[in-house]
């Protein structure tokens, strides 16, 4: 018994004293189709938007991320790294409003980190592939309603009502990416015996499973959460930071917290608690 108490003491150390990583999941909107070229309203880029994100990043910093990830492919790696060099040196020459240069870039540069990590994963099917089988009218009004919510902020925004600031506060609520997860994650469980509404290279129909069609489409989008999963875990291993701020589709979020929550090496801390 006196032989096992050290290794004991060994074990109960090392769960004390191990320190958990800090991961912030950050769920965006894509920016470059909320705009509008005729609506300055709509513009990331323009004066008053750019202050609202300031304000974005100036609460961000209050987290003080050492690791900034983005929903960008690995192999686009070396593309970023050099647009990101250029950024910093303030010599980058770019329209765009994506949310990796006018978000990620912005504070990876305020903290004075060395570059942005990119963590995606090869996805993109369409929810639409979903528009028949039992049960399905429960997936289309749920969609319809979460749509009318969506466009509402969006009508708020382009009359100038909602800011930036707010809208992305709105998405980090657990309400909004909830409501999100359900419909992608949950509802379509409940539609069988249909067939999807075209094809999708994402989906090799050859192995589908028409009696749980809507489970099929759900364990694409899933299947895609975990090689960001994967991604995000491994350059964590090879980089060793120790507060992530991850960047992303708020579609992904109630799907990869899901994920992280069982991860006993992270410590999840809400973004709608950094926006305040």
């Amino acid at each position: 018994m006196k032989k096992a108490l050290p290794l004991l003491l060994l074990f109960i150390c090392t769960t004390v004293f191990s320190q958990k990583t800090d991961i912030v999941l950050l769920g965006t909107d894509h920016f470059s189709q909320i705009y509008k070229e005729d609506n300055p309203n709509t513009d990331i880029k323009s004066d008053k938007r750019k202050t609202e994100i300031n304000t974005v990043i100036d609460l961000i910093g209050k987290y003080k991320p050492d690791c900034i990830m983005v929903e960008e492919l690995p192999e686009n790696q070396p593309e970023i790294d050099s647009m990101y060099n250029l950024y910093v040196k303030g010599i980058l020459n770019t329209s765009s409003r994506r949310e990796i240069f006018n978000i990620a870039f912005p504070i990876a540069k305020k903290h004075n980190l060395k570059k942005v990590y990119c963590v995606n994963a090869p996805g993109g099917t369409s929810q639409s592939l979903l528009d028949n089988g039992d049960n399905i009218e429960l997936y289309k009004n749920e969609t319809l309603e979460l749509r009318e919510i969506v466009m509402a902020k969006y009508k708020a925004i382009s009359n100038g009502t909602l800011s930036f600031k707010d809208y992305l506060t709105f998405l980090n609520q657990p309400d909004t990416y909830n409501k999100v997860y359900h419909l992608k994650y949950i509802t379509p469980a409940r539609v069988r015996n249909g067939t999807f509404n075209g094809n999708d290279e994402m989906i090799d129909s050859a192995f589908v499973d028409t009696k749980y069609i809507g489970a099929e489409l759900t364990s694409v989008w899933k299947n895609r959460d975990y090689k960001i999963y994967s991604n995000i875990v491994t350059t964590q291993l090879k980089e060793k930071p120790k507060r992530i701020l991850l960047i992303i589709g708020v579609g992904h979020v109630g799907s990869l917290k899901s994920i992280f929550r069982d991860d006993p090496e992270y410590n999840l801390i809400e973004a709608n608690t950094i926006l305040k």
